[in-house]
């Protein structure tokens, strides 16, 4: 109910809820599929959420020949899905020790795997595709926040030369330096990344802020992600360089953001 997309109405109309808490501890796997299956053939659901499958797996654990009597809860249920057309996501908590020999990560289709790390006082959430069957998922960690929205994820694109945006421009950029401009032999090349670096006080803030309002002069709108400074700060600060900044943001050609570094995943760039 703390998400934006939640609706009431949903609820026992488009959405159904089905506690199988006490099937899965007192009667066993077999109670289990059958709710499940008398459930989902009366409903019909286009969709199929079952949360925690891990308890599932250990009531599995305890019970007579555990193993065995799970993997053939999981066939049956992979049989009952196929024939229902039914997307299924089977939620629960496991180590990362656990994709090794686990018997459901062979069933399933797909494995997404949600990691949250923490570096000193701040947490990242990342996510994993381990596997889609029958895809080519984009490998390695893709960071993700979980706002009121949901989720939102920022995957790692990583761009292939036949995907660029074009032929790359001979032109150069001013960096509001002219004697810079001069030693460039023209300014910047478009597209380059410059790194500029330094002492404190040797003015590496100064020289972004005029590159800034040089492009802002040519008609280009700029962002400048501060880390240190909140956006009012920096430009009342900038204001003894470059006045027309404060009102280039009110116009909405200059974007001026804050950042905590230790929140920072290159990823959402």
């Amino acid at each position: 109910q703390q998400f934006s997309f939640f609706d009431a109405a949903k609820i026992s109309s488009s959405v159904h809820y089905v506690n199988l808490s006490n099937a899965t501890l007192a009667e066993g796997l077999g109670a289990v599929l059958e709710a499940i299956v008398r459930e989902v053939e009366q409903v019909n659901p286009r969709v199929v959420v079952v949360d925690s499958f891990r308890t599932i797996m250990r009531a599995a654990g305890v019970a007579p020949a555990g193993s065995m009597e799970l993997q053939g809860f999981l066939e049956r249920l992979a049989i009952h899905l196929t024939s229902w057309q039914a997307t299924t996501f089977l939620v629960g908590e496991y180590a990362e020790s656990d994709g090794t020999d686990n018997i459901v990560f062979t069933v399933a289709d797909g494995v997404l795997w949600l990691y949250q790390s923490i570096d000193r006082n701040s947490g990242v959430r990342k996510m994993q595709a381990m596997k889609v069957r029958g895809q080519a998922p984009l490998p390695g960690l893709h960071t993700m926040r979980i706002t009121r929205a949901g989720l939102h994820m920022f995957p790692r694109i990583i761009r292939r030369s036949s995907e660029s945006a074009g032929k790359r421009p001979e032109k150069r950029l001013s960096t509001g330096v002219v004697g810079l401009d001069a030693m460039l032999g023209g300014g910047i090349p478009a597209w380059d990344s410059m790194l500029v670096t330094g002492p404190a006080g040797s003015g590496k803030s100064a020289l972004a802020t005029q590159f800034i309002a040089a492009g802002m002069d040519a008609g280009e709108p700029g962002v400048i992600a501060v880390f240190e400074e909140h956006p009012e700060e920096f430009l009342a600060h900038a204001e003894t360089m470059c006045p027309v900044l404060e009102a280039m943001s009110e116009n909405g050609l200059l974007e001026v953001i804050y950042l905590r570094p230790l929140d920072l995943s290159v990823d959402e760039a």
